[in-house]
């Protein structure tokens, strides 16, 4: 599962494909020129596949420039061992690495979107060969369970993030709103008093094709609700769920939401409330650069999103992976830089460069002192997640993208028809 958030949570999907070769002592190319070499001196080099989180080539983000670093401060710390990184764009990723394992060239190390299309395969280690158990006991429990194939661990979470509801704290003060809502009717009351002061979208609601899915989520856990129930059949049009949407509808219908959400994508509810048009919107970590850039910095708060009848104690949970393949059989090698890259500061560094979270209970503990973070960190150890693992998800998951809109306004037939595509073959 991609933590695009289109399909993952890149702050800045690049238009280019970025190919660096980063450590190895500077050395040219990449996983195609055949695999696992031999550096000087006898060392080995570890080729490496990632994606970029950043906004493409020469952007200071970019995720050349920061596995540079980390794979500096790795060969400084393991000079018989050069890493040599390879940077593609998210748009591209997949594509390449699927061409690079089916001419018998696949990297060492790959970090993406998914893993599970490997396992089947036998091409990847057991992440007991790749990580120290200290490492792997420190990962959030229910991340790492979802890396498990036939209760293998083969895939390693890399990176998560979680939604939690932003909120202008100086349109509440012009409504006369004393502090953020917790419950449906609260964030009614003061979607209303939003409304009354001139804010002209109290709440962003964004349920076009950019992540209808996320959204829908979201509201659906508020009233108990998913897109599965706790047996694991598909619940898309559950009571709960139908409920939910009829208030969703009622917020629509009465103008207390953006205009036409079904037709609004979460970057222009961002943008929007960034620029000081919005009262209320849920959003990630990754939100948080785009609107301190905007009128809202240091004008905004952040709380945990409000259910039907209080605060959630739960909230989407995303996450991509990082994995080792076998072919060139380096487990040690490969253990050695992943218990770096989990015990040292690199995997800090992708919470501050790209407002990531981390998917340890150490790195959630190091990081508890930040206040915009608090509400999603506090989220993680009991993060919801989409049902990616049922193979219906893929197509169902564009459905919703496409039809979800339509739940504002007419719930049953919209939740419905989904059902039906969930349903069938």
């Amino acid at each position: 599962m991609n933590i695009k958030l289109v399909g993952g949570a890149a702050l800045g999907l690049a238009t280019m494909l970025v190919l660096s070769s980063c450590g190895g002592g500077g050395s040219s190319g990449t996983p195609a020129d055949g695999g696992n070499t031999a550096a000087a001196g006898g060392a080995v080099t570890l080729k490496m596949v990632a994606a970029d989180y950043g906004d493409g080539p020469g952007a200071p983000n970019s995720g050349d420039n920061f596995w540079k670093e980390v794979v500096a401060e790795f060969e400084k710390a393991n000079p018989n061992i050069k890493v040599q990184v390879t940077v593609i764009n998210w748009n591209d990723i997949d594509k390449q690495v699927a061409t690079m394992v089916q001419n018998g060239q696949a990297p060492d190390i790959l970090q993406t979107g998914d893993y599970s299309g490997f396992v089947k395969d036998g091409l990847l280690h057991k992440v007991e060969e790749i990580v120290s158990p200290n490492v792997q006991q420190d990962l959030l429990a229910k991340f790492a369970e979802f890396g498990k194939v036939d209760g293998a661990a083969y895939g390693l979470p890399f990176v998560s993030s979680a939604r939690a509801l932003f909120y202008n704290k100086e349109l509440f003060e012009k409504a006369g709103i004393a502090e953020p809502p917790k419950t449906w009717d609260e964030l009614k009351a003061a979607a209303e008093k939003l409304k009354k002061s001139g804010v002209s979208q109290p709440f962003g609601l964004p349920l076009g094709q950019e992540e209808a899915q996320a959204e829908a989520f979201l509201w659906m856990l508020g009233n108990g609700g998913g897109y599965k129930d706790a047996a694991g059949k598909w619940a898309i049009n559950s009571p709960a769920n139908v409920e939910t949407f009829t208030y969703v509808k009622g917020l629509v219908d009465a103008g207390l939401t953006s205009p036409n959400p079904g037709t609004k994508d979460r970057k222009t509810v961002w943008e929007d409330f960034a620029a000081g048009k919005v009262g209320m919107a849920n959003g990630g970590p990754m939100s948080i650069p785009i609107f301190d850039k905007g009128a809202v910095k240091d004008k905004y708060g952040v709380v945990a999103i409000p259910g039907k009848t209080g605060p959630l104690n739960t909230t989407l949970g995303v996450m991509d992976w990082i994995m080792a393949f076998n072919q060139n059989k380096h487990p040690d090698e490969i253990k050695k830089f992943f218990d770096f890259f989990y015990t040292g500061p690199a995997a800090e560094k992708i919470v501050d460069l790209y407002k990531l979270l981390p998917v340890t209970n150490g790195g959630i503990t190091k990081l508890s002192g930040d206040e915009k973070l608090k509400p999603f960190l506090d989220g993680l150890p009991n993060a919801s997640f989409y049902p990616f693992q049922d193979p219906k998800w893929s197509e169902l998951n564009t459905q919703i993208k496409q039809t979800m809109g339509g739940a504002v306004k007419d719930p049953a037939k919209t939740l419905g028809e989904l059902q039906k595509v969930a349903e069938t073959g």
